[in-house]
């Protein structure tokens, strides 16, 4: 079995969460508040992190904890040597045995759970080490009807997918929203990443589905929100704000809190833009609309197999059948 060292285990913070929240702090002259409700940490891991920091992730890794000093109530000399001349002659020895001869015979006066402590160290009982703690994704509370909460995030356009025609230093972006409950999705692609953009396309996505919801949920992406403090209030902001709308957003380089938009971008990749090549942004953006029609009209395992639009079709029969029988 494997034994995890020392300083690799039970980490609270990633120490990417640990550079970037000690780079804002440091580079944008921004208030402790604010980077602590950001990365979700404590001020004063935060205080602490900084105390060491200089620049680089290497500061912010954890070192050994081991103390410098022998703690005064560890083990004596004598006591190590009557305990290694016992499991010299038994190696098989239980541990309650052992505590037993050594109290017995030696005198031993110390807890059992001292000795087993002692005995962890020197690598006996590897087994009772535990394990690495993995990330366990936790349930996601997925809603049971349209118009519930709104996924959204931007994908940049492949370079390789332009045709030679187009100017070599031009980008296009591909802004995408997803209902959560039906995966019924809709695009539009701009030639401009900005504020404007993402309000642009909200407004599209209410003529495109034709119901608002409740909650729409992006990134920290400057297009949706101000990545600094600041008093003014941000364009989209303000827009879901006139239209009812709350923007909720995710936890800061944790792409999988958008995970339903994030695995419909790795499924875009595969069916459209590998075999893509455009001649303009109306190009694209026409291309874009057959294939929209097409993957939401294919099947989906995480829906039974039916489609999203079939899916939506399905739920809103169920809430009529609810509210009118």
């Amino acid at each position: 079995m494997t034994i995890i060292p020392h300083n690799q285990r039970f980490l609270p913070h990633e120490v990417i969460t640990r550079f970037y929240a000690c780079k804002l702090y440091s580079q944008h002259n921004v208030s402790v508040a604010f980077v602590t409700r950001r990365y979700k940490i404590s001020k004063a891991s935060l205080m602490r992190w900084m105390k060491r920091f200089d620049g680089t992730k290497d500061s912010l890794v954890d070192t050994s904890h081991r103390p410098h000093s022998v703690h005064p109530n560890s083990h004596t000399p004598q006591e190590i040597q009557w305990i290694n001349n016992y499991l010299r002659r038994n190696p098989i020895i239980t541990m309650i045995e052992l505590y037993g001869k050594l109290r017995i015979q030696r005198g031993y006066s110390r807890h059992p759970s001292s000795l087993f402590r002692f005995l962890r160290k020197q690598g006996y009982y590897k087994e009772s080490l535990k394990p690495k703690k993995t990330y366990q994704p936790k349930p996601y509370d997925t809603p049971k009807m349209i118009g519930i909460k709104w996924q959204c995030d931007v994908k940049y356009v492949p370079k390789n997918c332009k045709a030679s025609s187009l100017l070599g230093d031009q980008k296009f972006y591909q802004y995408t929203m997803i209902d959560e409950a039906s995966r019924e999705r809709f695009i539009y692609h701009y030639d401009e990443h900005s504020s404007y953009s993402s309000q642009d396309f909200v407004k599209r996505c209410l003529m495109y589905y034709g119901y608002r919801p409740k909650i729409i949920q992006t990134d920290n992406g400057f297009e949706f929100t101000h990545t600094t403090v600041t008093d003014r209030e941000h364009p989209f902001d303000i827009l879901l704000r006139q239209l009812n709308i709350t923007h909720q957003l995710i936890r800061p380089r944790t792409p999988r809190h958008n995970g339903k938009v994030e695995r419909s971008h790795r499924n875009d990749n595969k069916r459209f833009y590998r075999t893509l090549k455009f001649y303009s942004l109306n190009d694209l953006r026409l291309q874009a609309k057959r294939y929209l029609q097409r993957s939401n009209q294919t099947p989906m395992s995480t829906l039974g197999y039916f489609t999203p639009l079939e899916t939506r079709e399905k739920l809103i029969r169920q809430y009529n059948n609810h509210y009118t029988g």
